[in-house]
């Protein structure tokens, strides 16, 4: 199964952080071709089989031993956790085993947008794992409110991030292989995410039927990883069937998106799903591309309408359509502006230095708060 989304970052760009600073840093997950790459950046990887997308509580309890094991065994100093599972249970194993913890929420999906039997669960064991962290990061002030209004974090042991962060020197703009927009052809839409439905790719898809049927030259692209363990996972005759219309062109799963977002015009992300902040929306806006994206949470705040991109409202398709017009309708110069409006943005309040250096000065209050000796290992 893949390494979850965003473990790159977390124990990739960051480890090197820890590293610097003489830690060691040891990457638990399900194992995959990323293992390779985080072995590269000289962390040492565990594989730690987990059910991702399953509820079984037997699967789960057996990650919960796999765990403390885990942090016995490699006598853990600080437990990072990132994503639903590591977070709820790797909690819970450093709960029993003492071991202080760090968090990361970066969302919370669609078990927090309703009220039911399933809510008040996961609500149940996110404050069984979490309510005694040493830290948890949130990605967005909404998610953060929501846990600390339910009692699912002490307030003072929780705070926000800007999201993943975004390495602006790494995603800076670059130049276009065909020179000028009026001579390279049909205008290019992008979006990049996992392929589910809860990303609002079904809503893209129409959007991009109501243009192509008013006669725009459009080109559409998706990027992302097809056949992820989701049941809102878009099957892949199904991209194919769009394939065959004329709707879009499947990409893949692209491990450097850079060169695809430099021939982009606009990047769309109209998730409905409760993200934490999309990291793919970081990448666009610092290479100076206008994004579109939902008036939802986790969304909302990596654009400013109107000035380095749109909103549109969710599940609306029509919409939607509309804030692609718009974008469409503005000239180069007015969308090259757009685009370092949206720059300025990211390395003002989405820098990666930001999250790195929040990370590095909780470990270290929890490394000279340690009676014992100091603590290397993370």
């Amino acid at each position: 199964m893949p390494t979850p989304p965003g473990i790159w970052q977390i124990f990739g760009c960051d480890s090197r952080a820890l590293q610097d600073a003489g830690y060691e840093v040891i990457a638990a997950a399900p194992y995959d071709d990323n293992a390779k790459r985080l072995e590269a950046a000289g962390l040492r990887f565990v594989s730690l089989p987990m059910d991702n997308a399953g509820t079984n509580p037997l699967r789960d309890a057996l990650l919960t031993a796999r765990l403390v094991r885990l942090l016995i065994r490699e006598r853990i100093d600080v437990y990072l956790g990132y994503t639903v599972k590591p977070n709820v249970y790797g909690g819970i194993a450093c709960r029993l085993t003492r071991v202080p913890s760090v968090h990361n929420v970066a969302g919370l999906g669609t078990v927090f947008m309703c009220d039911n039997l399933l809510t008040r669960v996961v609500r149940g064991l996110y404050r069984l794992g979490m309510k005694r962290a040493a830290m948890v990061f949130f990605q967005n002030a909404d998610d953060y409110a929501l846990f600390e209004k339910a009692g699912l974090v002490d307030a003072e042991r929780a705070t926000c991030l800007p999201g993943s962060g975004v390495d602006t020197a790494r995603f800076a703009p670059q130049e276009r292989e065909q020179g000028a927009i009026t001579d390279r052809g049909p205008f290019r839409f992008v979006l990049s995410a996992r392929l589910l439905w809860d990303k609002g790719i079904g809503e893209f898809i129409e959007a991009t039927r109501r243009l192509k049927g008013d006669g725009a030259d459009i080109e559409c692209e998706l990027l992302g990883f097809l056949g992820a363990e989701n049941r809102t996972a878009i099957p892949r005759a199904q991209i194919r069937a769009w394939e065959r219309e004329g709707l879009v062109r499947y990409r893949g799963a692209v491990e450097d998106v850079r060169h695809t977002i430099a021939q982009a015009d606009c990047i769309v992300l109209p998730s409905y799903y409760r993200e934490g902040t999309p990291r793919s929306l970081l990448e666009a806006a610092s290479m100076g591309k206008p994004i579109i994206t939902t008036d939802a949470i986790g969304c909302r705040n990596t654009v400013e309408h109107g000035v380095t991109g749109y909103l549109c409202k969710p599940r609306d398709a029509a919409d939607l359509a509309d804030r692609m017009r718009d974008v469409m309708a503005l000239t180069e110069d007015q969308r090259m502006a757009m685009g370092e409006q949206g720059r300025k943005k990211m390395q003002a309040e989405f820098e990666e230095s930001i999250v790195i250096d929040r990370y590095l000065m909780v470990i270290r209050q929890i490394v000279s708060a340690d009676s014992g000796p100091a603590a290397r290992r993370a």
